[in-house]
């Protein structure tokens, strides 16, 4: 069993983040979501608590009824191993959409293929070729 899961606070996007993320990766679904009713703290039918999958692994997100000064920041990311070049230009080229591209996707020292962005929720991503994918170009 999973024992550390990575937790994203939305502010009334949550539920259209997961449907997004989810869209984007095989093996992803949302696995359970409770909703605020009338009258309780959050806006009514935004998400208290949800639990989601993206290609296995499990992963948490709210929207917080309370309005913070703080959101997502680079420092925290979700790092992705893509299998193919194909993968990881079609997550760049989906994730990046709306969002801000903190490093363009291409060759570094590190990695024969990487990018790093900040989707259109602000949630970072790092996208990386793995071992023995080599790309095409």
């Amino acid at each position: 069993m999973q024992k550390i899961t990575t937790f994203l606070m939305f502010e009334g996007k949550a539920e259209e983040a997961m449907n997004f993320y989810i869209s984007l990766f095989p093996n992803s679904a949302i696995q359970s979501i409770t909703r605020y009713g009338p009258n309780e703290a959050g806006a009514e039918g935004s998400v208290v608590h949800a639990t989601f999958t993206l290609d296995g692994q499990e992963l948490m997100a709210i929207d917080s009824s309370v309005a913070h000064g703080f959101t997502f920041t680079p420092a925290m990311s979700l790092y992705v191993k893509c299998q193919s070049e194909d993968e990881i230009d079609t997550l760049f080229a989906s994730l990046s959409q709306g969002g801000s591209v903190l490093m363009p996707l291409g060759v570094y020292p590190f990695s024969p293929k990487f990018g790093w962005l900040a989707d259109r929720f602000g949630v970072s991503w790092q996208l990386t070729l793995a071992d023995g994918a080599l790309p095409t170009g």
